[in-house]
């Protein structure tokens, strides 16, 4: 657990990350690539939604990394909190654009999945609703960071919006549990074999999540190495003003 923390180091961090970024990258986009044209060109339509469903594709491991970001960031907050380590609170700032993008990219695909077999391409339903909200936290978050300038304050607000926001990426992942009524199914990825998709559709559904899991870590990585550099910047700045 001691050498863990050795990360918190911000050269150590950038020095260690600079090294698996590259393949990170590499199975990221080999991933995403193998899942997307497997399930979109090599599966067969299903036969009640037809070539409708292979949108899960997209909307599944979009909202699958917009609701994880989240509890990432809570993890990296309360590491703040607790530890007041600079990279974790960076690393919370660094990930919340990449997760309000998913969330985004989340709502879009359930939309258009929704219309033909909803009939409409907005319901008020539980899951849908908190997802939305979790979209605005999001945006509250990355606007909070930047509407102050001291950082340590801006980290200490922002993970407090972050605690409080951890409740909807929750009710998001686990709404259908809650409510019994609505109209979103349960998870496409469950361990329940009876509620689990067909493996025609899973496995390459697996292939895909795990390729935006490798996409959403490179991603915070590269975000989070430049907030250490701008931090640096700032603080330069600062010193010459001073000076």
């Amino acid at each position: 657990m001691a050498s863990l923390w050795e990360y918190a180091n911000p050269k150590k961090f950038i020095d260690t990350t600079s090294k698996v970024i590259p393949a990170l990258w590499v199975i990221a986009i080999g991933l995403i690539s193998v899942g997307l044209i497997w399930g979109f060109f090599f599966t067969p339509d299903d036969f009640r939604q037809g070539s409708t469903v292979k949108i899960i594709y997209v909307h599944v491991p979009s909202a699958f990394i917009a609701i994880n970001a989240w509890l990432m960031m809570l993890v990296t907050s309360l590491v703040w909190i607790i530890r007041r380590h600079h990279v974790s609170a960076l690393a919370a700032r660094a990930a919340a654009p990449i997760g309000a993008v998913m969330t985004v990219i989340g709502l879009f695909t359930g939309a258009i999945w929704g219309q033909p077999m909803w009939g409409t391409w907005w319901e008020w339903d539980p899951r849908l609703t908190s997802f939305l909200v979790l979209f605005l936290f999001y945006l509250g978050y990355i606007a909070l960071w930047s509407a102050i300038e001291n950082d340590d304050t801006a980290a200490d607000l922002t993970s407090v919006l972050c605690l409080v926001g951890s409740v909807f990426a929750l009710l998001s992942r686990y709404a259908v549990l809650f409510w019994n009524q609505g109209l979103h199914q349960g998870a496409s990825l469950s361990l329940d074999k009876e509620e689990n998709i067909s493996d025609v559709f899973w496995l390459p559904l697996v292939v895909t999540l795990a390729g935006f899991v490798a996409l959403f870590i490179v991603l915070v990585l590269v975000r989070t190495q430049t907030e250490i550099r701008a931090r640096r910047m700032r603080a330069l700045l600062a010193r010459e003003r001073m000076a």
